[in-house]
């Protein structure tokens, strides 16, 4: 069903199953799946390709022009996956490139006035709270939830199954598992009720997980000592090589990390 009232530029390409309310305003070059509902008010600008059953509540924008002293005007990209909520006045900028984009997965739950800024590449079923801030080239794994008011600074990294508490302000990287809290962000244990509701977790790992971030935070020793630690003293696993890998591979910087020594 779209509504009459509603503006649709004729080029959008819009699937079988949609709802389209009044005032709703569809740019040209967009791609809009079945299943999808687009409330009142609601902007899908050009570039945008949305996938199945998402909705997008009153005000919200998708597909918004780069907040970027570099993108130039040209034609860039905005993804949105399937089964995705976005609630009211949320902003998803698309890429400043042609190549890339601004990638949102599946089954995420984006909450009011929350940005999502461009380039980032948002996994699945994460949460992100009202008035979040991600800002560009930002990288969020899966099953994430980022709380009220915090803050993701520009190509940070968080890992998979991470936990940023309300009003964190980070500005490195987030290791995967964990919770984060306070300012400066610091390290708040283990994120173990949301891995214990995963049955792929079980109490070993949760507990590896929790070892794993005693020899990195808690021990005294430098992020280069803590690894070797982990892979002396934790048998291997998924988890294991998913800390350790995700350190690695960005540089051993991490947040909470006080002591400073690569």
């Amino acid at each position: 069903m779209i509504s009459k009232l509603a503006h649709v530029d004729p080029s959008a390409k819009i699937a079988d199953g949609v709802t389209i309310h009044a005032f709703a305003y569809i740019d040209k070059n967009v791609e809009i799946g079945p299943g999808c509902e687009i409330m009142p008010y609601a902007s899908i600008i050009r570039g945008t390709r949305m996938g199945a059953n998402n909705k997008v509540y009153q005000g919200a924008i998708i597909g918004a022009d780069p907040q970027d002293f570099r993108w130039k005007g040209e034609e860039t990209y905005c993804y949105i996956g399937d089964n995705n909520v976005i609630r009211e006045q949320v902003i998803i900028n698309r890429g400043i490139t042609g190549e890339g984009g601004t990638r949102i997965g599946n089954d995420n739950f984006i909450m009011a006035e929350s940005h999502v800024g461009h380039d980032t590449h948002i996994k699945g079923r994460c949460v992100l709270g009202n008035g979040v801030t991600v800002a560009g080239d930002a990288d969020i794994d899966e099953c994430v939830i980022l709380s009220s008011n915090a803050i993701v600074h520009e190509r940070c990294r968080v890992g998979r199954y991470a936990l940023i508490k309300g009003g964190c302000r980070i500005g490195s990287n987030v290791p995967p598992y964990v919770i984060i809290a306070h300012n400066p962000a610091s390290y708040y244990g283990v994120n173990a009720y949301i891995m214990r509701r995963e049955n792929r977790f079980s109490e070993e790992l949760v507990d590896d997980a929790a070892k794993a971030y005693r020899h990195i935070y808690q021990c005294g020793t430098s992020v280069y000592n803590a690894l070797k630690r982990i892979e002396a003293d934790i048998e291997p696993s998924e988890l294991r090589d998913n800390i350790l890998s995700f350190i690695r591979d960005n540089n051993l910087r991490i947040v909470g990390d006080t002591f400073n020594e690569y």
